[in-house]
């Protein structure tokens, strides 16, 4: 066996709504059956027990091992403790390859769970050793190092539960929220709205304390100092004990409390010097360490912090007690977990010599035991919920310090008895203001219950209602694509939207192209969701954006599928049949939001038929009132439309909006059917985005059908008298369309200019110029600039052989370069001719085009 190739699908995808790792997979012939091989299952489960079961069905009556591989890593993952469920296997029609998924919530651990799979599958077949706690640890580890920290994963999983979608940014903690112009960011548990100047003020201890002070917010006394002996003088000046710290630390380092004496000030300020040059002295408050989250205006959670301690038993020494306390399964070395590790270090050695103990000292039963300065759990503190005795005075105060510093998210720290009296009849004080304060010990608390802080955070920017997204519209399908999406996206824009739009020509902001070349895929639509200056984006959604990646979104507004040709891309990334390519196509119409809405071509049957994919309404479109499929869905009320008398009429219950094609000049007068289907499709697509009806009228009078505007499009030119079209139509199903079109504009001479796509498939190469030599007089064949895969010439020649017998074209001529193409055509035209030039590099032609036109 032998995986070939992996991908992240990193939206929903062919396979699933899930994020997976996509392999696939070469077997031999023995492995197409695992169970005639010898002592193979045994062998397997002797190295990991836990595997499931093999399940024989969908790969007839045998088990492949590409099968095994698949339930291999997804137990991999579950038992490294990644919550996945979802795998798949599927034969292709290559014999002995095979497509492979499985689900990951990280894609590095997903990637990793598939290679180590995949040796334990060798190691089962070689019979040779496969350490799977290693697998697994190393699985862990990655997971541990690659996923969000409980602080950032809690904001996160509120917005989930509020159905707001988020992107990480980074591979650390900055996280964006919601899309475009409504989108929001954090780092850890710090919004963007919080300035850099608040953080600076928190991250300043000593104005920190003077502008609490103002605003009538208790704190000790005390100042920054330059050397040990100033520290002391300073000591003795307010007051002994006192605490010696970093003037803008954070986290508890280089903190130390409860100083009383001249040796224990030197070590202190050598302690912090550590971490900071200046250093601040204040006087020490007695009583217990509290922390106070407040958000927004609100203090939504407060904890009790003790100091790490173990509590003496009579038997174990302080070495032993620590070890005993960190084989909780709780507490871990970093910040992944509810607790961290007690570290046993000189800090704690210096703490235990304070109380008159050793490392190796066996304390008596009951006797607590402190082993650090300070009650952080990032050093091994615990932590206990007292949001419900939190008195409103004290409260009032810690609000009063957020706002007084100007953060959205603080963390205040207070020291007195109880929270349950106000702090200043306590002699207690705020020590400290905390930017992107950790939340771990509100969240799962040592003992208490956890508090709803990541929903605190999420409704601070976000309010009730708000999920963050703009409309987003994709549009799929074989041919009008392009023409759909930006018509669509013209509609939108002609409400007063900023529209984000991706097509196979670049991608468009506000009508300003920022980037260039075929930008179908979800890289480019990522890129629109993140554009602050983006109120609604309209997406060409291409078949190999889906196979490489899958969506770009987890669900859209609406989705728009155009019809389905059999000459897209068939025989490619094993996509084979018509059949298939729909599967892949109504992707996006599976992904559709429950309030959103999928707008179908109701005359291509396999079209109309993903109306059942949908969880959202669908809007029926198709020129015939007539037809089926139109009836019926205008008979049971809902969203369609059609044409009738030379009007295009859009219908939902009682309601009915009628616009005259003559005032659409995409479609001139009505006579480009292709053009009106386009029409209709982008209409059903601004009407299911909430587009009010004056600003699609307007957009369709204003959307001209020129390259500035749609190019490659069926753009029409005046060269001398005679007509000029130029499209980039590449498949059977878009030449049958255009033939449709010129067919239906006078002309007393016909000529084409063509190529074909190097990565279409024999047959329909041929096919487009058998239907092209029954409409066209002369047709001169050029080949294009690459030909994906082709050898040199082989194109031109299947384009000829489709001319065989053709029953209207009368001269063939091959001519190499795209360019002298279209200027041989063009220096043959006569007044009252017609000439349909098919482009390949299509700015480049279209420049070309208009240059031969202005200079006559």
């Amino acid at each position: 066996m032998e995986v070939i190739r992996t991908r992240a699908l990193r939206g929903p995808n062919l396979w699933s709504h899930h994020t997976a790792v996509e392999a696939i997979v070469s077997c031999t012939p023995e492995e197409h059956a695992v169970d005639t091989l010898p002592g193979f299952e045994e062998r397997l489960r002797s190295r990991f027990p836990r595997i499931p079961q093999f399940q024989p069905s969908g790969h007839a009556d045998n088990v492949p091992m590409a099968h095994v591989l698949e339930l291999a890593a997804l137990a991999l993952q579950a038992e490294a403790g990644c919550p996945v469920t979802f795998s798949r296997t599927t034969q292709t029609l290559e014999t002995g390859i095979f497509q492979m998924v499985v689900e990951y919530t990280e894609e590095a651990v997903g990637r990793l769970a598939v290679e180590l799979a995949e040796k334990l599958c060798k190691a089962a077949q070689d019979d040779t050793p496969f350490d799977l706690n290693a697998a697994l640890t190393e699985l862990r580890d990655l997971d541990e190092d690659v996923r969000l920290g409980p602080s950032t994963g809690a904001i996160v999983q509120a917005a989930v539960a509020r159905k707001i979608p988020f992107r990480r940014m980074t591979s650390g903690s900055m996280v964006s929220f919601g899309w475009g112009s409504r989108q929001r960011r954090i780092q850890a548990a710090e919004i963007d709205s919080t300035s850099a100047i608040a953080e600076a003020i928190a991250q300043d201890k000593e104005l920190t304390k003077k502008l609490l002070d103002a605003a009538g917010v208790p704190v000790p006394i005390g100042r920054s100092v330059d050397s040990a002996e100033e520290a002391w003088a300073v000591a003795q000046e307010i007051g002994l004990p006192v605490v010696v710290k970093p003037k803008d630390g954070n986290q508890g380092k280089g903190v130390t409390v409860n100083v009383t004496t001249k040796e224990q000030i030197d070590a202190a300020f050598a302690t912090a010097r550590e971490f900071r040059d200046d250093i601040l002295v204040e006087r020490f408050l007695a009583g217990h360490d509290f922390r106070l989250l407040v958000i927004g205006d609100k203090l939504v959670a407060a904890a009790r912090r003790d100091p790490p301690h173990v509590v003496g038993d009579g038997k174990h020494s302080v070495r032993e007690l620590v070890d005993i306390v960190n084989a909780d399964p709780r507490r871990g070395s970093g910040h992944s977990t509810s607790l961290t590790k007690i570290r046993f270090d000189d800090i704690a050695l210096a703490r235990l010599k304070l109380q008159g103990l050793e490392a190796d000292s066996v304390p008596a039963q009951g006797q607590r035991v402190i082993l650090r300065n300070n009650a952080n759990l990032s050093t091994g503190g615990t932590a206990t919920d007292v949001t419900d005795d939190v008195h409103p005075d004290v409260a009032a105060r810690a609000v009063e310090a957020a706002q007084m510093i100007g953060l959205d998210i603080c963390g205040v720290d207070v020291v007195c008895d109880s929270v349950l009296r106000p702090i200043e009849e306590q002699n207690g004080g705020v020590v400290e203001v905390n930017a992107a304060p950790g939340l771990r010990m509100h969240l799962s608390p040592s003992y208490g219950k956890g508090r709803a802080v990541g929903e605190a955070i999420i409704a601070t920017m976000f309010p009730e209602g708000d999920d963050g997204r703009i409309p987003v519209i994709a549009v799929t399908g074989t041919n009008g694509k392009t023409t759909t999406v930006r018509l669509a996206a013209h509609l939108v824009a002609a409400s007063g939207l900023r529209v984000g739009m991706t097509n196979t020509d670049g991608v468009y902001v506000n009508g300003r192209q920022i980037d260039s070349g075929d930008c179908s895929g979800p890289r480019s639509a990522r890129n629109v969701l993140q554009h602050p200056d983006v109120d609604a984006a309209v997406f060409e959604t291409a078949r190999g954006g889906i196979l490489r990646e899958g969506l770009a979104y987890d669900r859209c507004k609406v989705a728009v599928v155009t019809n389905i040709g059999a000459g897209d891309h068939l025989g490619l990334n094993y996509i084979t049949t018509v059949e298939d390519l729909a599967v892949l196509k109504r992707v996006i119409v599976q992904n559709v939001d429950e309030n959103g809405m999928a707008v179908l071509n109701a005359v291509d049957p396999i079209v109309a038929g993903m109306a059942a994919n949908c969880r959202g309404k669908v809007t029926f479109f198709g020129a015939q009132k007539e037809h089926p499929v139109v009836a019926r869905h205008i008979a049971q009320g809902r969203r369609t439309i059609y044409v009738e008398n030379g009007q295009l009429v859009a219908v939902e219950g009682k309601s009915e909006q009628r616009i005259a094609l003559a005032d659409v000049p995409i479609t001139r007068n009505g006579t480009i059917g292709f053009q009106v289907e386009n029409v209709m499709a982008a209409v059903g697509a601004a009407w299911g985005a909430g587009i009010g009806w004056d600003a699609i009228r307007a957009g369709l009078r204003t959307f001209l059908n020129d390259s500035d505007n749609a190019p490659g499009r069926f753009n029409v030119f005046d060269y001398r008298g005679a007509t000029v079209i130029a499209d980039y139509g590449h498949n059977p199903d878009a030449m049958l369309a255009l033939v449709q079109a010129v067919d239906a504009m006078p002309a007393k001479r016909r000529s084409v200019v063509i190529s074909g796509a190097g990565d279409r498939r024999d047959q329909d190469i041929r096919q487009q110029t058998e239907i092209l030599g029954r409409a066209f007089d002369d047709v001169l064949l050029y080949q294009d600039q690459c030909q994906r895969g082709r050898a040199d010439g082989e194109v031109l020649a299947l384009l000829r052989q489709g001319l065989t017998g053709a029953s209207r074209t009368s001269h063939v001529e091959d001519i190499y370069g795209e360019f002298l193409a279209i200027d041989t055509a063009l220096s043959r035209l006569k007044e009252g001719d017609l000439c349909l030039i098919l482009v390949d590099q299509v700015e480049e032609a279209l420049a070309h085009i208009a240059q031969r036109v202005t200079a006559g």
